[in-house]
């Protein structure tokens, strides 16, 4: 916190250091990168499982298969659908945290505990999702690239024809700049 009384982002707080691009993700979109900062202090095994994910590639020319405008873009699910994901689900790890515009956040089943590989941005506020869903993560820039990613189809839960990609996904610190 600042003798001013504005608190500091955890990724602001951390500086420019290499804790700082430890925990920050590029999200390279078709018209330009989004930087997220991650929550190691709310969500220690997501962020290090998202971390392992995005080192291993598992992300890279993945879809948005469920894109509703006003809500949230969903991606990480290698068949596209919705149905699928890595093979390994996450213990919640709910907390406070609000889910605001540019909030990442893990999709799920029914099941508290069956987050694995699939998440969301929102494009807006969305109080009836706080404290159900595991936040790890808050767009830091590019945020006008994620409202660039095409809608899907309400009528179909927002299933998206011709889906937009993630072009990349890595670890900031795993970038050469």
């Amino acid at each position: 916190m600042l003798k001013d009384g504005r608190v500091l982002s955890p990724a602001a707080e951390a500086g420019s250091g290499a804790a700082d691009r430890e925990n920050t993700l590029y999200l390279d979109l078709k018209d330009g990168r989004v930087v997220i900062g991650l929550r190691p202090d709310i969500a220690p095994n997501h962020v290090a499982r998202i971390k392992e994910l995005a080192r291993q590639g598992f992300y890279d020319g993945l879809a948005f298969h469920r894109v509703i405008d006003g809500f949230m873009a969903q991606t990480g699910d290698p068949m596209g659908n919705g149905t699928g994901g890595s093979g390994k689900n996450l213990n919640a790890e709910f907390s406070r945290e609000r889910h605001v515009r540019g909030t990442t956040s893990m999709a799920r089943a029914q099941s508290p505990n069956s987050a694995d590989s699939q998440f969301f941005i929102m494009f807006d506020d969305a109080p009836h999702l706080d404290g159900q869903y595991t936040v790890w993560g808050k767009v830091l820039s590019g945020m006008e690239h994620v409202d660039n990613i095409k809608r899907g189809d309400m009528r179909r839960n927002g299933t998206v024809t011709d889906p937009d990609r993630i072009v990349r996904m890595s670890v900031a610190a795993d970038v050469e700049e």
